[in-house]
C-alpha cells in the first residue's frame, strides 16, 4: 500500500468518526426540542440501526490498518531487486537470512517438542527418566491401600435419579416381555377344557356357558326352541358365534389363517391331515417357538424400545390398584437390579464399619539383576474389639523359572478340598513351598525372556504414549510430598481410552521382542515350531489393528457395560528426577452397583520405612539369607500323583480277586431257581388241562 493509499485510508476513517459524532450530536437535538414520543421512538429506531451500521464499517475499517501494517514490515524483509549498489544487497541479504533464521526457529519452538518441550512433554520427560533408572536399580518398596466408596451419582448431579443405558435397555426389554407372557396367558386362559372361558360384553347378561352333554340319546331335536338354563337359543347362538370371530381372529394374528399355507379348506380339515397327533404337536411347538423369536427380535428394534420405554415409564407413574396390591409377589427385573444396587445408606455403613478399619499393606524387596521379586502381602483388619491379619509370602525367581509361597493362609481351603493329602503345619519342614515350571515350557519360552519381553514393553509403550497425558503438579500443598521429601510430581491418568491404548502397545512390543529372540535362535524353533508359528500368527493380527482401536474397544465397554473404571497416578520425584514415591487412586463403579469404590494406595521406596515395618521381618525370615530351605512343591505334587496311582491301582486288582465263596451262593440260588420253575411248570400243567 503506497502513502497516498494510506492517508485515503485514514481520511475515510476520519470521516465515518465525524458522521458518526454528528449522528449522536443530531440525536440530542432532537431529544432537546421534546418531539412527541412517536417521533422519539422512530428517531431511536433509525438511529439504531444507523449507528449498527456505522459502528460495523468503522470497526471492518480500522481492521485494515494492521493488515497495511503487516504488509508493510513484510515488505522490509522481502528483497529489493531494484537496488543496483553493492553493499546495499549485501546488506539486504544478510538482514533478509537473520530474519528468516529468526522466523525458523521461533516455529521451531512452537512445534519441535525435542529441541524446545512445553510443561507436558517436559514432564513426561522426567518421569520416563525415572522409571528407566527405578526398573534398572534394585530397591524396596512399602505399600499401603485403603478403601472408600461413595454413591456413582452425586445427590445434587442433573444426573441424580435416572437411570444408566445398560439399566434402561434391560428393564425395557423385560417389560416387553412381561407384555407378551401376559398376551399368552390371556390367550391360554380365553379356552377351557368346556369351551369358551369369556363371553362378549354385550351378552354378559344372558349368555352362559354350560357343559356340553355327553349323552347319547341327547340329539339337536331335543333342543330345538328349548332355553338351556335360562340361556335362549337366539342367545347360544350369538355366543357361537363371537367364539368362532374370535378364534378367526386370534388365527389371523398368528398368521394361520392365509389359505396359501395350507392349499383348500377342505384338504386342510380332511381326515387324513390328523392321522398323526405327535406332528401336529410338534408343528404347533414350532410355530410357538417361531412366534416367540419373532416377536423377540422385533422388541430389538429402536422404534419399538422406545415405544415400550414411553409405555414402562407411564406404567410406573400410575398408582396402584386395590387388587394389585393384594396380588401375591412376584420377583421381577427391577427388583434383581435393585438387589446389587446400593443405597447411600449402605455405602454409609460400608464406609463406617469395613473400610474405615481395613488396610491393605505389603512390603517388597526386588532385584533386577537376579530378576527377582520377593513379597509379603497382608490384609488387615482392626478394630477396638477385633482384630484379623491374613500374611501371604510370595517370591518370583524368573531365572531359576520358581515361584515360593507360603500356602498357610490357604491351608484350610485345601484341606476342605483334600484332606486326606494336606499335611499339618508340624508335618512341614519349612513354612514355605516351591513350584517349578515344567520342562516342557521352560525350554520353549524360558520366563526370563518373557521378563525382559515385558519390562522393555512397558517402557516402550510409556514413551508413545501422548505428552497430554502427563501434566506436572503443584505439591506444595501436599502432605504426602512432603513426607517423601520429593521436589516435584508428574500426574499421569488412565482411564479406559489409555489403558486399551497401553494395553494395544505392550502387546505389540511383546510380540516383537518375542520373534526377535526366537528369530536369534533359529535351531531352536525350526519352521513349524509352535511359539514361531503363534507369534507369526499374532503379528499378522497386530497389523489389523492400531493401539488407539484397544482403547476406543474400552471406552464402548465402559460406555454400556455394569462397570466404569479410571487410574490417576502421581510419581514423586527428587531434584534428580530419582522416584521417591507413587500415590495411585483407581476408581471402579457402575450405575448398576450404585457406588463407586476408591483405592488409594500409597508406595514408598525408601530404606528407613521399609526397616521399619512389621512385615519386614516375616520376609526375611521367608526369602532371606538365613531362611529355610522351601520344600520342593514339585517332588511334593508327583508323590501325590503316585499315591493317586497306586490307589487307582489297587482299585482296579481287586476286580480280578476270585472269590470261592461266591461260586457257593451262585450254585445255591441256580438251585432254588430251578425247584421255582418246576412247580411253576406243575402248577401250568394242572390249570391248562
Amino acid at each position: 500500500m503506497s502513502p497516498n493509499q494510506n492517508n485515503n485510508h485514514d481520511q475515510q476513517c476520519n470521516f465515518k468518526k465525524t458522521r458518526h459524532d454528528s449522528l449522536i450530536s443530531h440525536k440530542l437535538t432532537l431529544h432537546k426540542n421534546g418531539l412527541s414520543h412517536q417521533s422519539r421512538k422512530l428517531s431511536s429506531i433509525a438511529y439504531s440501526a444507523m449507528l449498527l451500521g456505522s459502528t460495523s464499517l468503522i470497526l471492518a475499517g480500522c481492521q485494515l490498518s494492521p493488515t497495511a501494517s503487516s504488509s508493510t514490515a513484510a515488505s522490509h524483509n522481502m528483497l529489493d531487486f531494484s537496488i543496483t549498489d553493492t553493499a546495499q544487497n549485501q546488506a539486504q541479504g544478510r538482514a533478509f537470512n537473520d530474519a528468516l533464521s529468526a522466523k525458523s526457529a521461533h516455529y521451531d519452538q512452537l512445534f519441535n517438542q525435542e529441541k524446545h518441550p512445553n510443561t507436558e512433554n517436559q514432564a513426561k520427560s522426567h518421569l520416563l527418566t525415572a522409571i528407566r533408572q527405578h526398573l534398572a536399580t534394585e530397591h524396596v518398596a512399602v505399600a499401603q491401600a485403603n478403601y472408600h466408596a461413595a454413591p456413582f451419582i452425586d445427590p445434587d448431579s442433573i444426573d441424580a435419579g435416572a437411570s444408566s443405558l445398560l439399566r434402561t435397555i434391560i428393564e425395557t426389554y423385560a417389560y416387553q416381555s412381561a407384555l407378551e407372557s401376559d398376551d399368552d396367558e390371556y390367550s391360554e386362559s380365553s379356552y377351557d377344557e368346556n369351551g369358551y372361558d369369556y363371553t362378549d360384553v354385550d351378552h354378559a347378561d344372558e349368555v352362559v356357558i354350560v357343559e356340553e352333554s355327553t349323552s347319547e340319546s341327547a340329539t339337536e331335536d331335543d333342543y330345538d326352541g328349548v332355553a338351556y338354563d335360562g340361556v335362549t337359543e337366539e342367545a347360544y347362538e350369538d355366543a357361537n358365534e363371537y367364539e368362532a370371530a374370535a378364534i378367526a381372529t386370534a388365527l389371523e394374528e398368528a398368521g394361520e389363517n392365509d389359505e396359501s399355507l395350507y392349499g383348500d379348506d377342505d384338504n386342510y380339515h380332511d381326515d387324513d391331515n390328523y392321522d398323526d397327533d405327535d406332528d401336529n404337536e410338534e408343528d404347533s411347538d414350532n410355530d410357538d417357538r417361531r412366534n416367540r423369536i419373532l416377536s423377540g427380535m422385533s422388541g430389538l428394534k429402536p422404534k419399538g424400545l422406545l415405544r415400550n420405554y414411553e409405555a414402562m415409564q407411564m406404567a410406573k407413574q400410575q398408582p396402584k390398584t386395590v387388587s394389585e396390591e393384594y396380588e401375591e409377589p412376584t420377583v421381577t427385573v427391577d427388583q434383581i437390579l435393585n438387589m446389587f444396587h446400593r443405597t447411600p445408606e449402605q455405602i454409609a455403613a460400608s464406609n463406617a464399619y469395613q473400610y474405615k478399619n481395613l488396610t491393605f499393606n505389603s512390603v517388597s524387596h526386588y532385584q533386577p539383576k537376579k530378576r527377582q521379586l520377593q513379597s509379603v502381602y497382608s490384609y488387615d483388619y482392626v478394630t477396638p474389639t477385633i482384630g484379623s491379619s491374613i500374611q501371604i509370602p510370595l517370591a518370583f525367581d524368573f531365572n531359576n523359572s520358581r515361584i515360593t509361597v507360603d500356602p498357610s493362609a490357604i491351608m484350610p481351603i485345601v484341606a476342605l478340598v483334600n484332606p486326606e493329602n494336606t499335611p499339618l503345619p508340624n508335618q512341614m519342614a519349612s513354612h514355605t513351598v516351591s513350584f517349578g515350571l515344567p520342562d516342557a515350557i521352560t525350554s520353549q519360552l524360558p520366563p526370563a525372556v518373557l521378563y525382559d519381553a515385558v519390562i522393555s514393553a512397558i517402557q516402550n509403550s510409556m514413551a508413545e504414549l501422548s505428552p497430554d497425558y502427563f501434566s506436572a503438579v503443584d505439591i506444595r500443598q501436599d502432605p504426602f510430598a512432603k513426607e517423601v521429601g520429593a521436589s516435584h510430581a508428574v500426574k499421569v491418568y488412565f482411564g479406559s481410552q489409555q489403558s486399551g491404548e497401553m494395553i494395544g502397545k505392550v502387546l505389540k512390543y511383546m510380540t516383537q521382542s518375542l520373534q526377535s529372540y526366537v528369530d536369534a535362535n533359529p535351531e531352536k524353533y525350526p519352521d513349524g515350531a509352535v511359539l514361531k508359528a503363534a507369534l507369526d500368527k499374532a503379528a499378522l493380527y497386530n497389523k489389523g489393528y492400531q493401539s488407539q482401536d484397544v482403547g476406543a474397544l474400552l471406552q464402548l465397554i465402559e460406555a454400556i457395560g455394569p462397570l466404569s473404571f479410571n487410574q490417576i497416578n502421581y510419581y514423586y520425584l527428587d531434584s534428580s528426577d530419582r522416584l521417591l514415591a507413587k500415590q495411585q487412586r483407581m476408581n471402579i463403579g457402575g450405575d448398576l452397583l450404585g457406588a463407586t469404590t476408591t483405592v488409594l494406595n500409597q508406595v514408598r521406596y525408601d530404606k528407613a520405612s521399609f526397616n521399619n515395618h512389621v512385615l519386614t521381618p516375616l520376609l526375611a525370615e521367608s526369602f532371606g539369607e538365613n531362611a529355610k530351605p522351601a520344600i520342593d512343591g514339585n517332588a511334593w505334587m508327583a508323590d501325590q500323583r503316585q499315591q493317586e496311582d497306586r490307589l487307582a491301582t489297587a482299585r482296579y486288582a481287586r476286580y480280578d480277586y476270585h472269590d470261592s465263596r461266591f461260586d457257593d451262593e451262585r450254585d445255591n440260588e441256580d438251585a432254588n431257581y430251578n425247584d421255582t420253575d418246576s412247580d411253576d411248570d406243575t402248577d401250568n400243567s394242572i390249570e391248562i388241562q
